[in-house]
This record gives C-alpha cells, sequence and structure tokens, in this order.
C-alpha cells in the first residue's frame, strides 16, 4: 500500500549551490518558527566546523508539515569529499530536490549525487537556484541538466522532470523564470505531486535498516533509519543483524520521530516513517533492526571505495604532551575506530608499529575535517603526506583519476594550462563564457591535486575556481613532480629571535613569529630553491657598546604566513609530518636530527651511484 501522509526527499547539489539556504526558507514559511523567533542562517549548518567553513559535511533530517501532509527532508553535503553521506541516506528517501546554480549549471559533484538518485529509481524535481544573480543562463542551464539526465542513463519517466526556479535567499519560487512568486508554495506542491509516497507492506515484519547514528548520554546509542515494512513500537524486542549476518536481540526503550528540527518521542511508528531508535546498544550504520520473532535482514549499504590516505599517529616531537588531552597511541585508536561508526566512507587500519594508523578517505578535505575535528576534541598527534590507493589488477598497476573542472580568466589561463600539464593532466573540454572566463575540463591523476590548490589559487590570483570528482582508475600515469620549493628548517632548539628570523627570511617565506618555541628538525618557513636549509633562527645578537639592546625593535619582518591545517598539509613533503595540537601547528622532519638526515642523504646518493653504474 502507498502512505499518501508522507513525503520522504533529500535535497542533493553540488556545494554553494543553495541546499541549506533553501532548506532555511523552506522552514521559515511552513511556520516551523514562530512569526517572532530570531535564528541564525543556514540553521542546518549546526557544527562550528559548518559555520566556519560555510559547507555542509554531515546529513541532516528535518520535517514540515504542508496541507496535513509530512515531508521528511534530509539536507546533504555537496562537496565530493563527503558523498559518503549522500549514499548512505538515498534508501530513506523517495525522491530528490536536485539544486542547480543558475549560472554555474551542473558541477562534478552534480553529475555524483544524480548519479545515486537515479540509480536508486528516485524521481528528482530540478531546481535552478539562485535566479537573481546578474549572469544568470536558465534555459541554458536547464538544457545542460536535461542532458546530464540523458548522459546518466536516466529512464523516459525520469527525464520527464518538473523544473522549478527559486530564489532561496528570499524564499520566492515559481514555473517560469521570469515571473516567480512571493513564496515557495509552488515548491510544496511539486514535491507533493511529483514525489512518490512510500510504497509499505504494514502487515510484515519489522525490518529498519540504520543509516546514521548519536549518542545521548542518558539514552545511549540513537540509531536513525526509515522503517522499510511493518510496525515498530517501544519495547517491542528486536534483533540487530551486522554486516555478516550475526544477530543480537534487544529491546527498544525509546522511539523518536522528526518535527521540525527536533525529535519527539512515539509510542508507536509505520512503515515509511523516519524514526530515531535507543536501546539497541551496538547498532552501526549499515546494520538491520528487525523484529525479534521474524528478523530479517536488508541489503547492507554499499559505497564507493576511498582514494587517498594518511597516516595518524601519537605525537612524538620534543614537545609532545604539552597541550593535548588525549596523547596515547591507544586514545587515538579508540578514537578512529569510533568515528567508523559515523562514517561510511573512512577505513582505519593498525600500522606497522602501536602507535601508527592507517586512514583513508575520499580526499584532503574528507581527511583534513577529521583532523580538525579530533584537535578541537583535545587530540595531539601527528600525520604524514595524503597519498593516492594504487590497485593492481591482473599485473598492472592502477592509480585513481578524478575529473577536474576550473573556471578561471583568460589572463592567467597560459599558467593554469601549464600546470595542468605538468601534474599529468589532460584537456577534455574548454568553453569561453561572455563574462571573460573560460571553463575547462580536465581528466587528471589524483596525485596530481596533492598540493595542487594552494599552487591554482596562487596562480590565479585567489580568483580560481577548482572541482573535483573521482572518475575511474586507470593506468599509472608517471612520475609527477609534487613540491618545487624545499623547506627552512630549524638548526636548534630555542625560541625564535626577530634577529634570527630576519637572516632567514632572505631565504623564503616564514611560518612562526619571534618568541614561538623552536626545536632541531622543526620546519620554519619555505625555501625559495628546491633542496631544504638549515637556518639558526634562535641565534641573539651580541650587545657591544655599539649595539643597543632595543635596535630590534625597529626590524620589522614581513610576509609570515600564517598556515591553517589545510594549507601545512598540502605543504608537507614525503620525509616530513604535521603535528597536530589544540593549540598549534608543527611542520616537521620525520628525522630531527641534522646529523642522522644527512647520513641518510648521503646513503641515498652512494645507492643511486651504484645503480648507474650497475
Amino acid at each position: 500500500m502507498k502512505r499518501d501522509d508522507i513525503r520522504n526527499i533529500a535535497i542533493i547539489a553540488h556545494v554553494d549551490h543553495g541546499k541549506t539556504t533553501l532548506v532555511d526558507a523552506m522552514l521559515r514559511q511552513s511556520h516551523v518558527f514562530r512569526d517572532d523567533q530570531q535564528f541564525a542562517e543556514r540553521i542546518l549548518d549546526s557544527n562550528d566546523l559548518e559555520r566556519e567553513r560555510g559547507i555542509t559535511i554531515m546529513a541532516k533530517n528535518i520535517s514540515i508539515m504542508y496541507r496535513g501532509l509530512k515531508i521528511n527532508i534530509v539536507d546533504t553535503p555537496g562537496h565530493a569529499d563527503f558523498g559518503g553521506e549522500v549514499e548512505r541516506v538515498m534508501n530513506m528517501v523517495d525522491g530528490v530536490l536536485l539544486l542547480v546554480d543558475a549560472v554555474d549549471g551542473p558541477m562534478p559533484q552534480t553529475k555524483f549525487v544524480l548519479r545515486q538518485a537515479l540509480r536508486r529509481g528516485h524521481r528528482a524535481i530540478v531546481v535552478i537556484n539562485k535566479i537573481d544573480r546578474p549572469n544568470a543562463r536558465p534555459m541554458h542551464v536547464l538544457n545542460e541538466t536535461f542532458d546530464l539526465f540523458l548522459d546518466l542513463g536516466a529512464t523516459e519517466k525520469q527525464a520527464e522532470f518538473e523544473t522549478i526556479y527559486t530564489n532561496a535567499l528570499t524564499g520566492q519560487a515559481g514555473t517560469d523564470h521570469k515571473h516567480i512568486g512571493k513564496t515557495l508554495e509552488l515548491l510544496f506542491e511539486a514535491i507533493v505531486d511529483q514525489v512518490p509516497p512510500p510504497e509499505v507492506d504494514p502487515d510484515a515484519s519489522a525490518q529498519l535498516l540504520v543509516t546514521a547514528t548519536s549518542y545521548d548520554d542518558h539514552k545511549g546509542r540513537i540509531a536513525v533509519g526509515r522503517l522499510q515494512s511493518g510496525t515498530l513500537r517501544r519495547t517491542q524486542a528486536v534483533a540487530r543483524i551486522d554486516h555478516h549476518g550475526a544477530m543480537t536481540t534487544s529491546k527498544v526503550t525509546y522511539l523518536f520521530a522528526f518535527q521540525g528540527l527536533g525529535r519527539v518521542e512515539i509510542e508507536e511508528a509505520k512503515a515509511g516513517d523516519i524514526v530515531a531508535v535507543a536501546g539497541v546498544a551496538d547498532a552501526s550504520i549499515g546494520d538491520t533492526i528487525a523484529d525479534a520473532t521474524d528478523p530479517r535482514p536488508l541489503p547492507p549499504i554499499r559505497v564507493e571505495e576511498p582514494t587517498v590516505r594518511m597516516t595518524f599517529g601519537a605525537n612524538t616531537s620534543p614537545y609532545a604532551g604539552r597541550e593535548g588531552t588525549h596523547v596515547t597511541g591507544r586514545k587515538i585508536r579508540e578514537r578512529l575506530y569510533a568515528e567508523l561508526e559515523r562514517d561510511v566512507a573512512l577505513r582505519v587500519e593498525d600500522g606497522e608499529t602501536p602507535d601508527v594508523f592507517v586512514v583513508s578517505g575520499r580526499g584532503e578535505l574528507h581527511l583534513a575535517i577529521l583532523i580538525e575535528t579530533m584537535r578541537r576534541e583535545g587530540y595531539e598527534l601527528q600525520v604524514s603526506r595524503p597519498e593516492v590507493i594504487f590497485k593492481n589488477v591482473g599485473g598492472e598497476r592502477l592509480e585513481p583519476y578524478e575529473q577536474l573542472e576550473i573556471e578561471a580568466s583568460q589572463e592567467v589561463l597560459g599558467r593554469v594550462v601549464e600546470m595542468v600539464g605538468q601534474r599529468r593532466g589532460v584537456l577534455q573540454d574548454m568553453k569561453y563564457r561572455e563574462d571573460g572566463s573560460v571553463h575547462a575540463v580536465y581528466r587528471i591523476p589524483t596525485r596530481g591535486l596533492l598540493g595542487f590548490r594552494k599552487a591554482f589559487l596562487t596562480n590565479t590570483r585567489g580568483e580560481g575556481v577548482m572541482n573535483t570528482l573521482f572518475a575511474e582508475y586507470g593506468p599509472y600515469a608517471g612520475p609527477i613532480a609534487s613540491r618545487t620549493f624545499g623547506s627552512l628548517v630549524a638548526w636548534e632548539d630555542g625560541v625564535a629571535t626577530t634577529f634570527g628570523l630576519t637572516q632567514a627570511q632572505e631565504r623564503g617565506t616564514l611560518f612562526i613569529d619571534p618568541g614561538a618555541d623552536v626545536y632541531e628538525g622543526m620546519v620554519v618557513g619555505e625555501h625559495i630553491r628546491e633542496n631544504d636549509l638549515e637556518v639558526n633562527i634562535a641565534r641573539k645578537k651580541h650587545l657591544t657598546n655599539m649595539r643597543s639592546s632595543t635596535s630590534e625593535i625597529t626590524v620589522r619582518l614581513e610576509g609570515i604566513r600564517d598556515l591553517s591545517l589545510d594549507d601545512a598539509i598540502e605543504f608537507l613533503a614525503d620525509d616530513e609530518l604535521l603535528e597536530v595540537t589544540p593549540q598549534t601547528f608543527r611542520i616537521r622532519k620525520r628525522v630531527l636530527s641534522r646529523q642522522q638526515r644527512d647520513r641518510i642523504v648521503g646513503q641515498r646518493k652512494k645507492q643511486n651511484v651504484g645503480a648507474a653504474a650497475v
């Protein structure tokens, strides 16, 4: 039977196309808030990191009422690195709102999220947003979107999608881009008419696939998912079936439904409802919660494999334990394996030593968000440079490739083309736009994108836009030069002085200010040449009758670069580590001792000479 009193829908789009802003407008117009109630913009981006970066990281559930119908809405991330969040929620919904920017049109992540929806047979409502932008080209974007549906193998029914034009900021929608209404009424009507009601079997045994988990200090583990069939009641005996078919029994202690931005406790849920269940202690994403009297598993969640990995380990620098609360390898291991219960796209393996772990994810940003989250929770750790995950198929070495889309002005196009070519990128398409910008599409090895963003922004004067999407595994592309400049490395332990930094400043760009504690082997800047250079930034000016002790006050240091976490990860070389604490980031050499590093370099030269002689 069909439940006509409910609609389950996900909002999907490329990053920054307006999903969360549209949800804000839908909440306002459905009267979830009082008329005089104050609330922040992008209210679903409740995480501090989401607000700081202006992106959605985790998928979130809300519900609104419209003319007696309950509409469950899932707001999803738009960045490719968090595609696992999109994949895991697709089984909860029956349709999607596909948001497309009225200027940019379909972008890489638009293709990814739409592919996931079409594979599951979902109907899509195309929402062309930001219709008020000066360079909006709605008809061109609509044609591009229709072509994308055909390219992804949409059925005839899926390709006959409803189109709505919106301005999410002002909460307006219409079916004609030249005349849009004053409210989102037409968007709500499209959801009711175009999104099919869930088809359920109310008489079958209860089945719920866990798609998200959270923890409450009083209620314990809470599992979120859509009840696929049957009825679920509070105090009901249930069975948890994991990925391997193992079964454990428990009892539902609390049952919640989503209402507005929060959850309300209910006694009974029917098939088709999106609910939260407490009492199933070890429930994790992909498990099935079923009726204990007739337990039947549902197909587990499948997501695409990670392509990038880093090593996480306990901090081993001379300053280890100074600033962090959780500093041991055991604590770091517990935290990483706990993250697996929430993030289905992450992989964690034990490393070669007890205090080192290999963490694999979808991209640099995916892993950087995990590092930043742990840092804010009081963890102190060290991480390595990201590296791609190779595969060996039929004796051939394969590596991941990505689709790189670039927008830049024609003035800097030559530099961008040269830079991408050096990283083994192959041009697939190029279009010149009316505003003087160029849109280029490349196929490039994922290795070529490691550390690429900073160089790209530098060469485009901060005005270029780049987006990536995993394409496929392909043949090894050959060697790629990653870094063109070496590091400035501290000569000895001490405190950085203005005098020492002034001398080092002539050799490159500095990362630290006067008064910072440094240790031997710590990277304090970027050299202007390819090789590393050791500098003594802790030395002091010797005072004489001709020199005043206050003379350093007049010395000015210019161009000190304050590295963010993303910048520091991009800068890392193969022989370097990033020390991450709740208070700071420090780049260091893997081998801190200057003498040991020189010995290693000498041994490598001998090996190279011997290999050349052979």
